[in-house]
């Protein structure tokens, strides 16, 4: 008789429904987010993946400019609903 796994076994599958995985996703960012966490599983040591670490908060600053940049023209449009 097989036991249901317990829900505190989280499997590699798993990553989909991780909430800071989505973000990253959503960014494109998520291959240089793995090329960081392949260093550090390898060097285990973050000083060594200075180099992983600055691409990926590049990528994600370019990300979160154009993001803002984003929301700030849907701020500043007209909106119909606006009360004379």
């Amino acid at each position: 008789m097989m036991s249901a796994p317990s829900p505190h076994d989280r499997s590699r599958t798993d990553d989909e429904d991780d909430p800071v995985e989505q973000m990253i996703s959503r960014t494109g960012c998520a291959e240089l987010h793995y090329a960081v966490q392949e260093c550090m599983a390898e060097k285990q040591d973050w000083r060594a993946c200075q180099k992983q670490v600055q691409t990926f908060k590049d990528c994600m600053m370019s990300f979160q400019k154009a993001r803002r940049e984003q929301l700030m023209k849907e701020h500043l449009k007209p909106t119909e609903s606006a009360h004379s």
